[in-house]
């Protein structure tokens, strides 16, 4: 996809995970849900690398994320961007 025909929630997305991946990278503090937020972020920059990603899949992405590094305060706005991100992409369909 070129720049101009890339959909801007998943660029805003791209982004977003990107500045968070990077200050978690950064952050001295070990604890014991980091691989799980590595991990998921992992998977939600691949899944805006290759286009639109599923809804529920990037939600739950979220969810595990929140989970891991929620109570961080050093990455609760990177964390907040996220979240808006994944809001872009509306709510998931009920079932």
């Amino acid at each position: 996809m070129t720049g101009s025909d890339e959909d801007p929630r998943v660029a805003e997305l791209r982004t977003a995970v990107s500045r968070l991946r990077r200050e978690l990278a950064a952050h001295p503090a070990e604890f014991p849900d980091r691989v799980i937020a590595e991990d998921e972020l992992a998977a939600l920059a691949a899944m805006a690398a290759h286009g639109i990603p599923e809804i529920p899949r990037l939600r739950r992405s979220l969810l595990l994320i929140a989970g891991a590094i929620g109570s961080m305060s050093a990455l609760s706005r990177g964390l907040s961007e996220v979240r808006s991100a994944v809001e872009l992409f509306g709510e998931s369909p009920r079932r």
